[in-house]
């Protein structure tokens, strides 16, 4: 499928994810339909930060993935969905893990549904490698076991054979895009990267974290964009889950020191034990092997870490005011 003048939503649009989305979407020539959550003060959060040019281009949709009737009609006339609402707090979702079944495992069944009904020629789910748990082996594949860490997890799992069986069910044409650790510019101080540079950039005295030992592979959000893009693009890819990562595994405790070289001051780490997950649910590794997005895709990511953390940290110093890094962000 060829997106350029077709008509696609994005669930999620006004997130960090999403508002990049929605402007390679415009680049691409799509004409765009942006729904985002509910609320009272009409805020559009991320999708403020975007160009008026493309503000301007797109159609904004207010409503909830939870809510079936409205997803009928956010999909309606839609060639392409992306599908990337969802709640995303790992440690949120110990507190309300009924509020991740709910968004993220009957709104993805309400997604499925609308698509169903209408037709729609492509769906494009979100996954995330959280999934994947602590890894068994690495590099990471597609057929890595998944295990349920956190609520979080567990609900995008159960999102995700959802996902599965509708395409096996139905041959509803949906393809599964599992992103490892994503981050740059817009993204909130729940994750952390810009937790790390915002309190850096902040002055803070020092530096709190929690544990610094996990490994992760983090991922430029352009990069994780793109795979997006290509693989609705991508016949070949229907009813397949495709890993977009780097390959390249650093620990918070590296991430905090590259991002001390990027703001140009050193500051002592401290442990924050609010910041400290259960021992089962800490996923220790997480390491992508993204061989089936390069093979299928043509994907790489193109963005490394260290340029990443540039882009990331100037958009966090230009923007201090979206940022409370003196608190800690659930």
């Amino acid at each position: 499928m060829d997106l350029s003048g077709r008509k696609v939503l994005v669930t999620g649009a006004s997130g960090f994810i999403g508002s990049h989305l929605v402007e390679a979407l415009v680049r691409r020539g799509c004409r765009v339909r942006a729904m985002l959550h509910y609320d009272s003060r009409a805020q559009r959060n991320n999708l403020e930060l975007v160009s008026p040019e493309v503000l301007r281009s797109i159609e904004v949709m207010a409503g909830d993935v939870v809510d079936p009737h409205f997803m009928l009609r956010a999909v309606e006339g839609c060639d392409a969905v992306f599908h990337l609402a969802a709640l995303i707090s790992i440690p949120y979702s110990y507190v309300a893990p009924s509020a991740y079944v709910q968004t993220n495992v009957v709104g993805t069944l309400n997604v499925l549904e609308a698509c169903r009904f209408h037709g729609t020629p492509r769906l494009v789910h979100t996954s995330t490698s959280e999934c994947y748990g602590t890894a068994q082996y690495t590099p990471i594949d597609e057929d890595h076991p998944l295990q349920g860490q956190s609520p979080y997890s567990a609900s995008k799992i159960g999102a995700d054979k959802l996902v599965e069986s509708y395409f096996l069910s139905f041959n509803l044409p949906v393809a599964t895009l599992r992103p490892f650790n994503t981050f740059g510019p817009r993204q909130s101080a729940r994750a952390v990267i810009p937790s790390i540079l915002a309190q850096l950039l902040a002055g803070a005295r020092e530096l709190r974290l929690g544990d610094v030992s996990p490994v992760r592979d983090m991922n430029f959000v352009g990069n994780t964009v793109d795979g997006y893009v290509r693989l609705a693009e991508c016949d070949a890819a229907l009813g397949k889950v495709v890993n977009v990562g780097t390959g390249r595994g650093v620990s918070i405790g590296e991430i905090a020191e590259l991002a001390m070289q990027v703001v140009g001051r050193r500051t002592p780490i401290v442990t924050d034990s609010q910041r400290i997950r259960p021992a089962g649910s800490e996923v220790r590794l997480l390491l992508c092997n993204y061989s089936r997005a390069q093979e299928l895709l043509g994907w790489q990511p193109g963005v490394g870490l260290e340029a990443g953390l540039e882009q990331t940290a100037r958009f966090i110093k230009d923007h201090m005011e979206l940022y409370r890094p003196e608190e800690y962000a659930v």
